[in-house]
């Protein structure tokens, strides 16, 4: 089994998951995708791209908050099949022997996705994912969404570059379809204390050991006014 990260949590990198499930599955391997960094950051279309399964959180780009629901998919080719392993809840079993288990005891699974249910799902962890949804939808879909991410991220690029610090290094690839929302910057020199000073400036962005400060704007909510303001600010304590 191939088990990736659609997109790196600490490079920011974007990988290319049709090839990799096309490249994987010609010799019989099984696909499954991490897409804790990516769900509501890049375009997924998990079926067209014939992913055996993938799972996700949506309290990152989703906005849904901590505690809220996470998701999987798994492909319609599998949903069928009875036969595989799982973890067997009531909900996944079949509706109309699912309230006779002290009479009908054996598991039955639902012949769909709906045979992967453990439980009920829990309505006060889905209730912010579906406002989030809706603010999604409201903002054009995710498609629009990507169009200004990768204008975002572009925008912060060419900034970063303009400075000319030898100071930092982004690592994360230059090739905006190579990419999700974030840039990871690789600062050489006091990292710790960099990070901190861009905290003290109002910037939010995440420090990852040993020095990695990871920069995302994340185009629901930044602008590009905001993007050139992180660079000013970054600029000014290199």
């Amino acid at each position: 089994m191939v088990l990736i990260g659609a997109v790196n949590f600490f490079t920011g990198q974007s990988f290319d998951i049709p090839a990799i499930t096309a490249a994987a599955q010609k010799h019989g391997i099984t696909v499954g995708v991490d897409l804790a960094h990516a769900v509501g950051n890049i375009p997924l279309s998990l079926h067209d791209w014939n992913v055996d399964f993938a799972v996700w959180c949506s309290y990152k780009y989703l906005n849904a908050g901590p505690g809220a629901v996470a998701g999987a998919f798994v492909h319609e080719r599998h949903a069928t099949n009875t036969q595989l392993p799982r973890l067997a809840g009531w909900f996944g079993n079949d509706p109309k022997t699912r309230f006779r288990l002290h009479l009908e005891p054996e598991f039955v699974p639902v012949a769909s996705a709906d045979g992967w249910q453990i439980s009920n799902p829990p309505i006060f962890s889905m209730a912010p994912l579906r406002a989030s949804l809706a603010v999604v939808d409201d903002a054009g879909g995710m498609e629009a969404l990507r169009s200004k991410s990768e204008k975002l991220t572009g925008y912060l690029q060419f900034l970063l570059e303009q400075t000319g610090s030898d100071r930092f290094t982004v690592i994360t690839p230059r090739e905006i379809r190579a990419r999700g929302c974030q840039l990871s910057i690789l600062a050489h020199e006091n990292p710790k204390e960099l990070h901190k000073k861009l905290e003290a400036a109002g910037v939010k962005a995440d420090f990852r050991e040993p020095n990695v400060i990871r920069a995302a704007p994340a185009p629901l909510y930044n602008t590009f006014q905001e993007v050139w303001r992180f660079a000013q600010i970054l600029s000014a304590h290199q």
